[in-house]
């Protein structure tokens, strides 16, 4: 038989000028963005409030009535869109006021401007074009003269739950689907976008992380944790079929030996909502070597406390070739340092506002991660955690004993009193750890450890949590076995250790726990958007 033979073209002198270097490349997309730049065609109020007074220009602002004063000769309207905390004063005088329209409507002679104005309250959209001009005022430096207005959405007053008065907390979880106009919620979100923004900066951009920003998959054949308190997936068809074999089951006859059968499973086997991303991670970590992911987690926790959701985010890391907890500490002590100055540097209007508002320790709470020649996190080991608890004199609600997990309130003890900071806790006793931990190199004489560690921090107790991963095929397995764990499902999880194994380890943060951190807005429920725990899910 002829053996086949394949000739290679030279490249034409054509292709070869096709082929572009990186700083080509590079220098052909600033021309393109320097000569093709997008702008968002409606400026925000954050823009406008950081614009000199305009001579002779109109500009058109777009956002929501806070509040109206009408006085004998004009009125004041503060306009906000969200994109800062502060409003936007608004001068609305019948000489200058030439427009008032309603949306979709006619537009409505200048001289009934007080006419219309009772239809102007809290809660309604607007649209206002006027010129920024000089506030005489002490409390704004511009504001806006308007010359035209548009009433986009109107609010009733009777009924629009979020009036000028300051509210509470409570009366705003109530309101949770409008609760974000409040001049809280919106520092909230905004310092919730410059801590994502600040995590980015940390990974990729800062000083040479080089990680990789991966996305780990919601839906899983494993429980992380092993701890069981997963959600199920069923599909509606499923569930419903399920139910009905069930109903039909209960009205045969009693002598009937049957047993109910299964729901059918869509995916051919039971599956969970994820409760982290770690194994996930894991394995794109022994191939990209640094990589992080940030997405919505589950547990099936029947916790009412203001530290538990039902669904909340993780900001998890996984690094390879680290071979200390040493490592592992700096890193996240650097993270949490950096994503605290970058809000600070970001988002400031808002810190300062919730400092003044919500917590008035929230601004010497930030500076003590980032000022120069700042305390570092305490780092003690459980053992001497133990020690520590022990030595204090007070009546615990919890026994305080070698073996069992530390409870909040040693945990808060320990960062609030003890070390008046944040502090690392390390090396706790394996039988209270997940199964992917890798043994302590020194362990105790009271039993084995892990190589693991908790970060502790005043208010909260555990903010984060971490360890070196075992790296060991046969001792993952024998491992998974003490836990009582199907070790046939963690086929794949245990190839990670089969072929090219290396050292790794990684951590986790529970995103709201540290937005409540940098907010001193406590309660968890009150840093996402639509919060889901025991017996609630709203929206």
């Amino acid at each position: 038989m002829p053996m086949l033979t394949r000739t290679l073209r030279k490249p034409s002198q054509r292709a070869l000028s096709k082929k572009f270097t990186a700083t080509q490349a590079c220098r052909r997309l600033n021309n393109w963005a320097g000569a093709k730049a997008y702008k968002f065609p409606i400026q925000s109020i954050q823009e406008v409030l950081d614009t000199p007074p305009t001579q002779g220009n109109d500009i058109a602002v777009h956002g929501w009535v806070r509040s109206v004063r009408s006085q004998k000769t004009h009125a004041f309207v503060e306009v906000n869109d969200g994109s800062t905390v502060r409003g936007l004063q608004a001068l609305m005088n019948p000489e200058d006021v030439k427009r008032y329209r309603v949306f979709g409507c006619v537009n409505a002679p200048h001289y009934v401007l007080f006419d219309w104005l009772i239809s102007l309250h809290t809660g309604c959209s607007v649209r206002l074009v006027g010129q920024l001009v000089k506030s005489p005022g002490k409390e704004q430096a511009t504001e806006l003269s308007v010359s035209s207005c548009e009433l986009l959405g109107p609010a009733d007053p009777d009924t629009y739950p979020l009036h000028k008065a300051r509210l509470s907390m409570d009366y705003l979880r109530e309101h949770a689907h409008l609760r974000s106009r409040s001049k809280t919620f919106g520092a909230v979100w905004r310092i919730r976008n410059a801590a994502i923004l600040g995590v980015q900066h940390f990974f990729q951009v800062g000083k040479a992380q080089k990680f990789f920003q991966v996305h780990t998959p919601l839906i899983t054949s494993n429980d992380c944790e092993g701890a069981g308190e997963v959600f199920r997936v069923l599909t509606n068809e499923s569930l419903k079929s399920y139910q009905s074999s069930t109903c039909s089951l209960s009205s045969a006859a009693p002598a009937s030996s049957s047993s109910p059968p299964l729901p059918s499973e869509f995916f051919s086997h039971p599956v969970y909502l994820t409760v982290s991303g770690q194994l996930h991670a894991e394995l794109l970590a022994t191939a990209l070597s640094r990589v992080y992911t940030l997405g919505p987690t589950f547990r099936a926790e029947k916790s009412l406390s203001t530290r538990h959701l039902a669904e909340f985010w993780m900001l998890e890391a996984e690094m390879a070739f680290i071979t200390s907890t040493t490592q592992l500490l700096d890193v996240m002590e650097a993270l949490l340092r950096e994503v605290a100055a970058y809000v600070q540097e970001h988002a400031l209007e808002d810190v300062q506002f919730l400092g003044k508002w919500v917590d008035k320790t929230l601004e010497e709470r930030l500076m003590a991660l980032t000022k120069e020649g700042a305390k570092p996190f305490g780092r003690i080991s459980y053992t001497e955690a133990v020690e520590i608890l022990k030595g204090v004199k007070r009546k615990w609600d919890h026994p305080v004993e070698w073996g069992l997990p530390l409870q909040s309130e040693h945990e808060r003890y320990l960062a609030e009193e003890h070390y008046r900071g944040p502090v690392f806790v390390t090396d706790y006793p394996a039988r209270i750890k997940p199964f992917y931990m890798l043994d302590s190199i020194e362990t105790v004489p009271d039993g084995r450890t892990v190589a693991c560690v908790d970060l502790l921090v005043p208010r909260i107790g555990e903010l984060a949590g971490g360890s070196l991963r075992e790296d060991s095929a046969d001792k993952l397995i024998e491992k998974m076995k003490q836990g009582g764990l199907n070790v046939d499902e963690y086929g794949w999880y245990i190839d990670l250790r089969r072929f090219g194994s290396v050292p790794h380890g990684g951590f986790g943060i529970g995103f709201e726990r540290l937005l409540a951190y940098f907010t001193g807005v406590w309660n968890v429920r009150d840093l996402i958007v639509a919060p889901r725990f025991y017996s609630y899910c709203k929206y």
